[in-house]
C-alpha cells in the first residue's frame, strides 16, 4: 500500500517585492518569478540539506540525497513498472509513456502490440546500456509501446515533426521526438533527475543536459531549453507523484526531487 504522503503537497505563493515608488513616477515593471512554489512533507527530513540552495550548490546536496538508492536488476524492472505505471482505473493494465494507451500488464515484451522498458534517457547516450545503474534506473524507465519506442529510439527531445502513428499526438522528426502534451514534463523532470544522479562519480558517465539534439553517444541530452519550458507546462500530475511515491518506498528507497520540487529545475538551470 502507498504511503499518502504525495496527498500532503501544498502550494504557497512566491510574493512578488518591489523597491518603494517615488511620487509621481510611472509604477516600475515586475520582474517575473515562479508563480509558486512547493512544500513537501520530505523537506524537514529527506531534503532537509538542500532546501534554500541554488545553483550548482542545490545540484551538488541532491545529487549526495539522491545517490543513496537500492539498484534493481533489469530483469526485475518488468515487475517494478507494472506496479509503477499501473492505469489507476484498470490494476490489470499499465499506462504507456508517450501514446497515453493503457495496455495489459502480461503484453510485455518485444513484439507488436506489446509494451518494452523505455529508457527516457536513451542508454546510448553516455554508453551505459543496461548495466545496473543508469540502466535500471526506475525514475527514467517507463513503459512504452514497441513501435512507438522505436521510433523515437535515442532521439534528443525538442518540439516539432510529423505525428507518430499511434502515438497518442507524440511527434518525430529527423533529430528529435516530442512526447504527447501529458508526458512533456514527466520526459523533462526524468531526464534532469539523471543529470542529477549520474555525475561521473560513480564509474559511470557524467550525464548532463545541453541544448542541441544530435548528440549520438555523448553523454548529454537536449533540449535544454525545452524541456524547462515543459516542466513549466505540464507540472507533476497524481500519476507521476504515486509513481515517485512507490519508487521511494517499494523499490529504490530515492526520489525525483524534480516531482517534488519543480521549481528546483530553474534553481539549477
Amino acid at each position: 500500500m502507498l504511503a499518502t504522503h504525495i496527498g500532503h503537497r501544498r502550494w504557497k505563493s512566491v510574493a512578488l517585492t518591489t523597491a518603494a515608488v517615488l511620487v509621481g513616477l510611472t509604477t516600475p515593471t515586475l520582474t517575473a518569478t515562479s508563480a509558486a512554489a512547493t512544500t513537501t512533507d520530505y523537506d524537514s527530513t529527506y531534503y532537509k540539506n538542500a532546501i534554500g540552495k541554488t545553483g550548482a550548490s542545490l545540484k551538488s546536496s541532491l545529487h549526495t540525497i539522491i545517490s543513496s538508492q537500492t539498484k534493481i536488476s533489469y530483469s526485475a524492472v518488468w515487475n517494478a513498472l507494472k506496479v509503477t505505471d499501473q492505469d489507476p482505473n484498470n490494476s490489470n493494465n499499465v499506462i504507456l509513456l508517450y501514446s497515453g494507451v493503457s495496455r495489459s500488464k502480461s503484453l510485455n515484451g518485444g513484439d507488436v502490440g506489446d509494451w518494452n522498458r523505455e529508457h527516457t534517457w536513451a542508454k546510448s547516450h553516455g554508453d551505459f546500456g543496461e548495466v545496473t545503474g543508469p540502466g535500471t534506473d526506475l525514475h527514467h524507465l517507463r513503459p512504452a509501446d514497441v513501435q512507438v519506442n522505436s521510433i523515437r529510439g535515442n532521439l534528443d527531445f525538442d518540439n516539432g515533426g510529423s505525428t507518430v502513428t499511434n502515438g497518442g499526438g507524440s511527434k518525430v522528426d529527423s533529430d528529435s521526438f516530442e512526447p504527447r502534451a501529458a508526458d512533456k514534463g514527466d520526459v523533462a523532470r526524468m531526464i534532469l533527475y539523471m543529470a542529477v544522479r549520474y555525475d561521473g562519480g560513480d564509474g559511470f558517465a557524467d550525464l548532463e543536459p545541453n541544448d542541441k539534439v544530435g548528440n549520438g553517444s555523448n553523454p548529454y541530452m537536449g533540449r535544454l531549453s525545452v524541456l524547462k519550458a515543459w516542466n513549466e507546462q505540464d507540472p507533476p500530475s497524481a500519476f507521476e507523484e504515486k509513481r515517485n511515491q512507490a519508487i521511494y518506498d517499494t523499490y529504490q528507497h530515492n526520489r525525483n526531487p524534480f516531482i517534488d520540487h519543480p521549481e528546483w529545475v530553474e534553481a539549477i538551470w
